[in-house]
């Protein structure tokens, strides 16, 4: 009977298999390509310090990833007094709906990116940001509140 793996998987594999996604993700969070490579490059390297001790790679990563953005987010703010938005594309529809995804408060936009960009669930979702899920609820209920005003 073969052994079941249970040592976490390689770093230079799940770098490979998953960077893209976390790209994506650092993408939608923040509006630029570029800093969402820097906080993927920036998750991975505070991963690999610890990454014998992290039992759940991919969701160790979002968070980061995650938590990071927020870092980025509150910087700007403070150092602009405003968020920076950037245009995704020149396709008039997606712009216009980025613009507006811009406008929600950041806890509001991250709950919305990873409900129905990344496809997580809302126990996940409160898992990933360590909050409870009545929270998670609350915060998409204002969230898409906002985003039916706005689009009308």
């Amino acid at each position: 009977m073969a052994e079941l793996q249970t040592d976490p998987p390689e770093l230079e594999q799940v770098y490979r298999d998953h960077r893209v996604t976390l790209v994506r993700l650092g993408f939608l969070l923040t509006g630029s390509r570029e800093d969402g490579e820097d906080l993927v490059q920036g998750a991975f390297l505070t991963a690999s310090a610890r990454w014998s001790e992290i039992e759940q790679p991919l969701a160790y990563l979002k968070r980061a990833v995650v938590n990071q953005a927020g870092d980025l987010h509150k910087r700007r703010v403070r150092e602009r007094g405003r968020p920076a938005a950037e245009g995704v594309t020149e396709i008039p529809e997606i712009d216009e709906m980025w613009a507006i995804l811009q406008r929600l408060p950041h806890r509001q936009r991250i709950v919305v990116v990873l409900r129905f960009y990344e496809d997580l669930s809302l126990l996940e979702i409160a898992r990933l940001l360590q909050r409870p899920p009545a929270t998670i609820r609350s915060d998409l209920r204002r969230a898409l509140g906002r985003l039916r005003k706005a689009l009308r």
